[in-house]
This record gives structure tokens, C-alpha cells and sequence, in this order.
């Protein structure tokens, strides 16, 4: 009962472990595969991964690294999922944890027992299952695993050609001289597109609605560079989306140009699709651009422009579900759905049962999970508290019209979180949770001076700010 239990040994999960490390606060980490690094581990056992032999960060290195950990100043501005997964092998032995991982395990069910977690998990080596008593559960096994499609559409029963999900999309060759269909135009579909365009015989890319393209430099430098300068954290919403969208315009012009849609929102209102190449293998004619789909016709695809196109192969890159099997239907809801969490992290009726790195940023997560995973260290330990559960009831009423009208459209709705506005909000929370519990909140110049990089002390003097 004196132990935490983390799920997971993602980006999200070593962050979580380091935490309680760091504390002494006793723990044991459940890993479904057979190393750390989940979703950035290429071709992971664990079964999970979505990465691709080309994936590379959306986020730049100095924007996706940990405070306490900065990433060698050797890496490149953006990096392969190796090496991602390399950083994280080496975060986990830098702390000395990686004996608190138990690998190969899968964690099967959670169940509240009035002051504790009984987490039960089986040995994949053995089949041997087992459950142990946990004061704190720490959730950390990610939301970009288990593949959402898009709703049935009329004639899909009878298309003969091939069906997968981004998920399952490793390399372009298996699609060399086919007819390739890549519905949606987020990050991954960008990134398929082009590669599968270098190989088949013919790409379509369709959309029901736009998307802002944002290069990954913007004045010579990584783009994120200029969405988290301290000139950007302090300028209004309205300002950022104005500058940020007259840089586009600058660099590569409208979207509408390249034959795409034109966004019916604002730069910054919705998570941008990152790329470089996009737009030019689309004005090269590499790739074909189609309004949205109509109905499928055996071999072929008709489109609401009243063209056809012959499809062999449809690649959905149409995003995640949130699952977490493991979970029971009085945590997730009826239909699966998520229940409201207190900035994020709190359950706020669940004593003790906790989520890292569950957010959606314009931006990069782990920073985020690393803050989150000192908060619940903080409340583990006693050194913070949390609010009446009417209060915390109403900051998720509050988040949820927030987060209604800031953002268009969001399709998981219930982790959205901006990412200057986020960093300061949890740190926030953390200095008025130690005044809750009675403890004096740690000096900010300890803090800022421990940090080891420029841009892990600018995330403290953004918490500050708040």
C-alpha cells in the first residue's frame, strides 16, 4: 500500500518514474513491451507503436526534450524515432530506475478497493498473472495505439481493394505501382503521402475539412522556436495566430493555392499539420488533392466533385480513439469516453488514480508529462493537496467551455491544452496545492537554477509568469 504503480514505460511513463524516483517514493512501472520508449520504439513488441521506419519529431529538439534531461546539443534540430528512443534509454539509466520496470508485462485490470488500487497484470514469458495492493496509480500508457476509422461509408462492404489504418504503416515499398487513397491530412497522412508518392503509381489525398500546413522552419529556424519565445507567451492568442499566420502566407502562400481547402478556422485553433514536402510534391503533381468521399464502388472511389478515381489501397489517417482497456466502464463512461480529469491529471472522485501525459498540445507532450509527474509526486508525498471535489468539479466545467471555444472542432475534446498556457497552469497549481497541504512552496530560484538549459529555465520563468 505504500507503493505507486505507473502503466506504462513511454515518453510519458519514464517521466512518471523518474518522479517518484527522485522522491524515494516507492514503485514498480508495468511495460507491455520488452524496452522503453513506446510509441517511439520502431516496431515495438509491445504491439502498440505506430512508428514508421521514417518517422521523425514534429516537435524540435529543444521543444520536446525534458528540463531535467536536455537532449545533447549534438542532435539535430528534429530527430528519427532512433534516436528519440535512444534519449529515452538514456534518461531512464541516467536516474538509475530502470530495475523498477518490469517488462513484458501487461496490466489487465485496475480496480478501486476504498484505499488503494489492486492492479492485476500477467507475464507475456509465462502467462502468470498476479495482483498487488497500490496507494497511487499513475496511467502513462499513451492515447495514440488504438486506430479510430471513419464512419462506414456507402459501398465500403463491397470495395475490393485494401483497407489499413496509419497505425499499421511501416514502409511506401508494398505500395510501389498501386493506386493509393490516403484519407485525412494530419501529421502522419503528410508524411505517407509523400513517401507512398515516390513509389506508386498514383496518390490521392482527400479531406472533409482544411488544415493549416506549417513548415518546420519559419525564418530559418524550428518553427516551435517562435511559438514558445518569451515574446509569444506573453503576446494575446489573437496577436500569435495573426503573426504566425502572415509568416505562413509569406513562406508558401494559402493552402487553397496548392488545391487544398481553405481552413474555416485560424492558425492555432487546431492542431497544424507539420510538413515540408507536402505542399511541393502537390504542386509538383506527384500527389492529387479530392474533396471528401461520396461512396465506394468496388475498385473505385467517387468523390463529392463527381470525380472517380481507381483505388487499389485506402490508408485511414484519421487519428485514435482514447482505450484503456484495462479500465473499467465506471472510470471510462458507457460509450468509452473519458471522464472529466482535473487539469487533466485528477480523477477527481478516483482518490489516488492519476494520468500522465494524456493531453493533445500544439506542441510537444513530454515537457508537459514531466510537470504532471511532479505534481502527483507532490500529492503522493503530501507535500500538496487538492482542492473540495466541488471545486475541482468546476475547473473541468470551466476547461471544457474553454476549451469549446478555443479550439475548432476538436475531436477528443476532453485533452486539449494549450501549451505555454498549460505549463503555467500546472505549476500554478502546484504552488497553491503546497499552500493547501501546508507546506511552503519551493523557492523558483532553486528550481531555475538546477535546470540545466536556456529552454528548461524559460518553461520555469513561464510558471513563474503564472
Amino acid at each position: 500500500m505504500d507503493r505507486a504503480c505507473v502503466i506504462g514505460a513511454g515518453s510519458s511513463g519514464v517521466a512518471a518514474c523518474q518522479a517518484l524516483h527522485a522522491r524515494s517514493i516507492p514503485f514498480d512501472c508495468y511495460e507491455a513491451g520488452s524496452a522503453v520508449g513506446g510509441n517511439w520504439r520502431y516496431d515495438n513488441d509491445n504491439g502498440m507503436s505506430a512508428a514508421y521506419r521514417s518517422l521523425r519529431t514534429k516537435s524540435s529538439r529543444r521543444g520536446m526534450q525534458y528540463a531535467k534531461f536536455p537532449m545533447p546539443r549534438g542532435y539535430p534540430d528534429y530527430l528519427g524515432h532512433e534516436m528519440v528512443a535512444a534519449y529515452l534509454d538514456d534518461f531512464v539509466d541516467h536516474f538509475g530506475f530502470r530495475g523498477n520496470i518490469q517488462f513484458q508485462t501487461d496490466v489487465t485490470g485496475i480496480e478501486p478497493t476504498g484505499s488503494g488500487w489492486d492492479v492485476t497484470t500477467r507475464q507475456r514469458a509465462t502467462g502468470a498473472v498476479r495482483t498487488r495492493r497500490y496507494q497511487a496509480v499513475l496511467v502513462a500508457s499513451g492515447h495514440h495505439w488504438d486506430p479510430k476509422y471513419p464512419d462506414p461509408l456507402p459501398g465500403a462492404a463491397t470495395f475490393t481493394g485494401e483497407q489499413i489504418h496509419s497505425h499499421d504503416y511501416r514502409t511506401p515499398e508494398p505500395f510501389a505501382g498501386k493506386r493509393i487513397l490516403i484519407v485525412g491530412l494530419g501529421n502522419s497522412a503528410c508524411d505517407a503521402a509523400t513517401e507512398v508518392s515516390q513509389v506508386a503509381a498514383r496518390t490521392v489525398v482527400t479531406m472533409r475539412r482544411g488544415t493549416h500546413v506549417v513548415p518546420k522552419y519559419l525564418l530559418g529556424r524550428p518553427t516551435d522556436y517562435l511559438t514558445l519565445s518569451r515574446l509569444c507567451s506573453r503576446a494575446p492568442l489573437r496577436l500569435q495566430q495573426t503573426a504566425l499566420a502572415l509568416l505562413l502566407r509569406l513562406a508558401q502562400g494559402r493552402v487553397a493555392r496548392y488545391g487544398l481547402p481553405e481552413p474555416d478556422h485560424a492558425v492555432l485553433r487546431a492542431a497544424p499539420a507539420v510538413s515540408d514536402s507536402l505542399l511541393s510534391e502537390i504542386a509538383a503533381g506527384a500527389i492529387v488533392v479530392k474533396p471528401g468521399i461520396i461512396r465506394l464502388e468496388a475498385g473505385r472511389v467517387l468523390f463529392s466533385d463527381g470525380s472517380v478515381e481507381d483505388i487499389d489501397t485506402v490508408i485511414c489517417c484519421t487519428g485514435y480513439k482514447i482505450s484503456f482497456p484495462f479500465l473499467g466502464e465506471a472510470i471510462t463512461g458507457p460509450e468509452g469516453r473519458l471522464i472529466g480529469l482535473y487539469h487533466r491529471v485528477v480523477a477527481p472522485r478516483l482518490s489516488g488514480l492519476y494520468f500522465i501525459g494524456l493531453v493533445q498540445p500544439i506542441g510537444a507532450i513530454m515537457p508537459l508529462a514531466e510537470l504532471q509527474a511532479d505534481w502527483v509526486a507532490d500529492l503522493i508525498e503530501g507535500r500538496a493537496a487538492l482542492p473540495p471535489q466541488a471545486e475541482m468539479d468546476g475547473e473541468i466545467d470551466r476547461y471544457r467551455a474553454a476549451t469549446a471555444k478555443r479550439y475548432a472542432r476538436p475531436d477528443q475534446p476532453d485533452i486539449h491544452v494549450d501549451f505555454l498556457a498549460y505549463v503555467r497552469e500546472i505549476r500554478r497549481e502546484r504552488r497553491v496545492g503546497a499552500r493547501r497541504a501546508g507546506q511552503a512552496s519551493r523557492p523558483i530560484w532553486r528550481t531555475r537554477k538546477a535546470a540545466k538549459s536556456p529552454f528548461a529555465r524559460r518553461l520555469i520563468d513561464m510558471g513563474r509568469a503564472g
